[in-house]
């Protein structure tokens, strides 16, 4: 069972309860390596990655995070936050390409101009359920906090309940959004440095590439991997410009892994 899961249960004996039941997902969140798969969150109706200029971001980091949603039908949004900084500009840069493949972007700093990145972020949240994923350090606890100002005592409650201190902070955590964001929720995960696809096949990457899908059945094989093969419609785009040679070069080493 996983954060967000849909459950039937029955009320035991104080706050305690028994499953009887767990609904059928509409959409998983996961993330996988070579010897392990991690269900991030079920049910999902966005994922927000949260990235900034410093602690140094990696750029392929978000790039994999938007590929996992976009792979599961999750809606990917791309959020820059800690835009007060001086050295923000390459962390610019990266939200624009990002932005030119056609991924939904926001750009704030919520601990310098809350107000601000409350008003921005808030409409993007209302009515749905969005899940948090970012590198350690982005600001994605400033931002919770902002959006859900209680957040860091109902941990702290949550915590002494189950007393298991602070395990907790290894566990995704689910937080409604205040009544004015037409109860949407938030999905905080703990802060990772790899996002890994290990769990996506060849053919469900290449759909997730927003780049590539407007190539994907022109190649002269209907399997093509886009790879080596002759006659590839993708790596004619490559060749000719439209498809960037650094975004090509990330899906080969996705494939090729």
């Amino acid at each position: 069972m996983a954060i967000g899961d849909l459950v039937r249960f029955v009320p035991s004996n104080g706050e305690q309860a028994r499953i009887e039941s767990i609904a059928e997902r509409a959409h998983v969140l996961m993330r996988a390596d070579a010897t392990r798969e991690k269900v991030l969150a079920a049910n999902v109706d966005q994922l927000a990655v949260v990235f900034a200029s410093q602690p140094r971001f990696s750029e392929r980091f978000v790039w994999r995070a938007l590929l996992a949603a976009d792979a599961a039908g999750i809606t990917p949004l791309a959020v820059l936050n800690k835009t007060d900084l001086a050295d923000a500009n390459e962390a610019r840069t990266a939200l624009d390409r990002i932005a030119a493949l056609g991924y939904a972007t926001l750009a704030v700093s919520c601990r310098v101009e809350p107000e601000t990145a409350r008003s921005t972020l808030l409409p993007r949240l209302a009515g749905k359920t969005t899940v948090l994923v970012g590198q350690s350090g982005r600001g994605k606890s400033t931002m919770l906090n902002l959006l859900v100002p209680d957040a860091n005592v109902r941990t702290r409650e949550l915590s002494a309940r189950l007393n298991i201190g602070k395990q907790t902070t290894s566990a995704s955590r689910w937080f409604w959004l205040p009544g004015d964001a037409g109860r949407g929720a938030l999905i905080d995960t703990p802060g990772f440095q790899e996002f890994g696809l290990a769990h996506l096949p060849p053919s469900t990457l290449a759909r997730a590439f927003p780049d590539l899908r407007p190539y994907l059945g022109r190649c002269r094989f209907s399997d093509c991997r886009h790879l080596n093969e002759p006659d590839c419609a993708v790596s004619a785009a490559v060749s000719s410009g439209h498809i960037e040679p650094a975004r090509y070069a990330f899906y080969r080493e996705l494939i090729e892994r």
